[in-house]
């Protein structure tokens, strides 16, 4: 790859950072291994790169330490490329990006905690039913590293939200005004006081926010859940699975959707948008109840 920067760039973050990661390429391959996507021929099918130009990418990837590799079968010898923290450090300037395009390129620039059911971004979560998550773990509320989906239930319920809080007072200024944003204590207080009915079903319910674990632990002790609520501030679930997000007090915060995951990973719903909460969540059990009945 040609060197861009010049002797005139060498204090400036964002020429260095540039050239980098500042090839087409480069951001997408970055995305596709957050994304669960490890091995060559893989991603090789999923950019629909030629096999010398994404060789090329993984070689200064790996010399810049955003990925490494690391052997998977040993005759013959392949290697698979997974983000170092180095890398995965990156992936809020991706959401950052994603964030950008869909409310000014595929958007009207409006900053909204939601979407209309027509939309690409809608398009995207949908199309997120019948593939897998990929293996990661997220703090909980208690700061504990936890695997978003269960392994004791048949199904996971993951019902991502843009913010609660203990307090009102600690709600970003003008939270009220962005549309979609408001509903996530009625949203959790619902799943709270349909726990039961999840768990017979064989559903364990975790809510998902990209806000600080001690954040979580306040609101989930203030109302009382009896589930773990998972902070995904590093926004490697949000990354895996190109979750919508919008920008508020400077932090990326999930648009609210919920999906419904079994053990083996496969999402077998996405609910997106959420117009009506008390609604979803009767949907979200509702689905549960039918993947969980006998055939």
């Amino acid at each position: 790859m040609p060197q861009r920067t010049s002797l005139a760039d060498a204090d400036c973050s964002i020429a260095q950072a540039l050239d980098v990661v500042g090839d087409w390429w480069t951001l997408l391959i970055v995305r596709d291994t957050a994304r669960g996507v490890h091995r060559f021929d893989a991603l090789q099918q999923e950019l629909g790169v030629s096999r010398k130009v994404l060789t090329e990418r993984l070689r200064l990837l790996v010399e810049a330490d955003v990925l490494a590799r690391e052997p998977y079968q040993d005759r013959p010898v392949r290697y698979e490329y997974r983000l170092t923290p180095r890398g995965r450090a990156l992936l809020p300037v991706l959401i950052a990006l994603q964030d950008w395009g869909d409310a000014w390129v595929l958007g009207e620039g409006e900053t909204m905690a939601t979407t209309a059911e027509s939309s690409k971004e809608a398009a995207r979560v949908h199309a997120l039913v019948g593939t897998r998550l990929p293996e990661l773990l997220v703090p909980d509320h208690d700061g504990a590293p936890r695997d978003p989906v269960a392994d004791a239930t048949p199904y996971t319920v993951l019902y991502c939200f843009p913010g609660a809080y203990a307090r009102q007072d600690a709600y970003p200024p003008g939270w009220g005004q962005i549309p979609g944003a408001s509903g996530c204590t009625l949203e959790s207080c619902t799943y709270r006081d349909r726990w039961a009915e999840f768990t017979e079903a064989g559903a364990t319910v975790h809510g998902v926010s990209t806000q600080r674990p001690d954040e979580q632990r306040a609101f989930a002790d203030a109302e009382g859940l009896r589930f773990p609520l998972l902070s995904d501030a590093g926004l490697s679930l949000t990354a895996a699975l190109r979750l919508p997000t919008f920008r508020a007090a400077g932090v990326s915060r999930l648009k609210r959707l919920t999906l419904v995951v079994d053990r083996d990973r496969t999402i077998h719903e996405a609910l997106y948008p959420i117009t009506d909460i008390e609604a979803s969540v009767r949907t979200a059990l509702t689905t549960v109840r039918r993947l969980s009945a006998p055939a």
